[in-house]
This record gives structure tokens, C-alpha cells and sequence, in this order.
């Protein structure tokens, strides 16, 4: 049910509202890409400056307008507990099929009060729950050992989303944890990699703008098309690189933008990209295909 290219989708806003028409069309363009599932309100979801009645929207209005036709894993982590599990009830309520929960952020818990935190929530919320490790954005890190822990105590914790950028250590949540407990990347950079160890699919930024691409090289590889998929990988590293340029979803916006499919607009302390890097994310889009030069002289 969780495997593949799923979308880390945008939450579109217009005039520092959320644009619920444009979002639609997004969750259309992201389906028609061939995506296995999307999450709302992550990381690209710029949930850290959503209101408790707009996370709650959001969420609520991507399940009901996917209506089965993909895996919703609601974006639902906190660095209170209480607050995660708030979250978390209503993504259940409202039928998402799984919750994202990222490790708990500036209060740079211990592995023990890791392990409690997101056992507290497995124990409270009949939902599925994936793991979503990114010590860049958190300050802290879910050791694998702590990952093992959960996953052999909490029947529904059931994967992770690995943004560490360490191989070696989701090599080692892999040997730890067993086959059936999901490993996704959490880094697009690094999706062919880890699919090379095991891993499940990508929790992806790229694919808000190129799921087609994404799904193709994740298929490729489980089709045992190495080449393939290799190709497509090596053409995706530098729109990747591109959308990294400044803090996400700062260059990804910029470029829905630029490709017509969303408002460029970010919420403060976000803000519009600087002249110079945005002259190379248009470099970068020019040279996969997707923007014609002429019409960003």
C-alpha cells in the first residue's frame, strides 16, 4: 500500500490564504505522475506556519478529494506530544491512511524520550504511523536502534522516512528492523541509493513538478531496469541539486511558479528566492526541459 514515488506536496497559498482550487489541481497533477501517495502537511507543506484549523483543512480536504485514488499519510508530528496526538486523531477521523511523524524538534529529546514520544502516539491513534527522521530540520537523530525498539513494540509503526543522509545507518535500520518494516528516502538525492539497500520509494520535493520522472526510475528499478533507471536518476541530480538552493520549499515554489502550477508564495519567515539563485533553479529548469529559455529572458 506504501511504496513507490509519494509527493511531499505543497500547500499552495494566495494572498496568504490557502488556494484550495490550485491545491486540487495539484493533487490531480501529482495522480496523472503515476504518484502512489501523498503527504500533506510535511516539511514542503510548510506545515511549521499553518494555523490547528488549516492543518486540520488541509489534511481533511487531500483525503477527501483523492478519494482512494492514492495513499494519504497526513503530516501529523509535533514537538509536543500532546499536540501530535491532537493532530493525529483528526487525521485518523477523517480517513487518512497512515501519519507522518517527525521526530520532535528544538527541545532535542534523548532516544528515550524519542522512544516514549512516538510511542505514546502508536498507542493512542489506531493509524499506522511512518517515522520521519531529519536531524538538519530537528537537531536530533532516531538511532536505529531506537527505530528497532519501536518497531518490534509498536505494531503500527511501520516505517520510516529517512532524511539523515546516512547510508550506512538506514542500511542499518534495514538489518535491525527486517524486511517488512518500510524504508523510504527522505532525500531525493539519494532515492536510487536507497532503493539499492532496500528501501520502499521516496518521500519526495522533485516530484511536485516531475512525478512521471520519479515514478518512472523507482519502477524501472523494481523491474530490474538498472540502466533505465540510472538514466533518469542522473538527469534528475541537478533539478534536485536546483530545488536546494535555498531552505525548502522556497525553490520548489519558485519553480511551480515559473511552471504555471502554483503561486510562488511562501509564509514569513519563508521568503522569495534571492536574484541569484533563482537565475540558476531557471537554468536548471531550461536544461531538464520543463521551461523554454525565451521565456525567461
Amino acid at each position: 500500500m506504501f511504496k513507490g514515488c509519494i509527493v511531499a506536496i505543497v500547500t499552495p497559498f494566495k494572498d496568504g490564504e490557502i488556494d484550495e482550487k490550485t491545491y486540487k489541481k495539484l493533487i490531480d497533477f501529482c495522480i496523472e505522475g503515476e504518484s502512489s501517495g501523498i503527504v500533506p502537511c510535511g516539511t514542503t507543506g510548510e506545515s511549521a506556519t499553518l494555523s490547528y484549523e488549516e492543518h486540520d483543512r488541509v489534511v481533511q480536504m487531500t483525503v477527501e478529494y483523492a478519494k482512494g485514488r492514492v495513499s494519504v499519510i497526513a503530516g501529523t508530528g509535533s514537538n509536543s506530544t500532546q499536540e501530535a496526538i491532537t493532530l493525529t486523531k483528526h487525521a485518523a477521523e477523517v480517513g487518512a491512511d497512515a501519519t507522518l511523524q517527525v521526530a520532535p524538534y528544538y527541545n532535542r529529546p534523548t532516544q528515550k524520550g524519542l522512544y516514549e514520544h512516538f510511542k505514546a502516539i502508536s498507542e493512542t491513534v489506531d493509524l499506522p504511523v511512518i517515522l520521519y527522521n531529519i536531524p538538519s530540520r530537528t537537531g536530533v537523530n532516531i538511532e536505529p536502534e531506537t527505530v528497532a525498539k519501536l518497531a518490534s513494540r509498536c505494531k503500527n509503526i511501520i516505517g520510516i522516512k529517512e532524511a539523515s543522509g546516512n547510508l550506512e545507518q538506514m542500511a542499518r535500520i534495514k538489518l535491525l528492523c527486517g524486511e517488512k518494516f518500510l524504508l523510504f528516502s527522505g532525500d531525493d538525492a539519494l532515492t536510487l541509493p536507497v532503493l539499492s539497500i532496500g528501501g520502499d520509494g521516496v518521500i519526495s520535493v522533485v516530484a511536485n513538478i516531475v512525478p512521471k520522472d520519479v515514478s518512472c526510475m523507482i519502477n524501472a528499478f523494481y523491474n530490474c531496469e538498472i540502466k533505465k533507471a540510472q538514466q533518469i536518476y542522473y538527469k534528475l541530480l541537478p533539478l534536485i541539486k536546483a530545488l536546494f538552493l535555498e531552505t525548502n520549499p522556497i525553490p520548489l515554489k519558485e519553480a511551480m511558479g515559473l511552471l504555471g502550477l502554483c503561486s510562488p508564495e511562501v509564509r514569513l519567515p519563508l521568503c522569495s528566492m534571492s536574484e541569484e539563485n533563482l537565475k540558476k533553479l531557471k537554468k536548471a529548469l531550461i536544461e531538464y526541459g520543463l521551461l523554454k529559455e525565451e521565456l525567461v529572458k
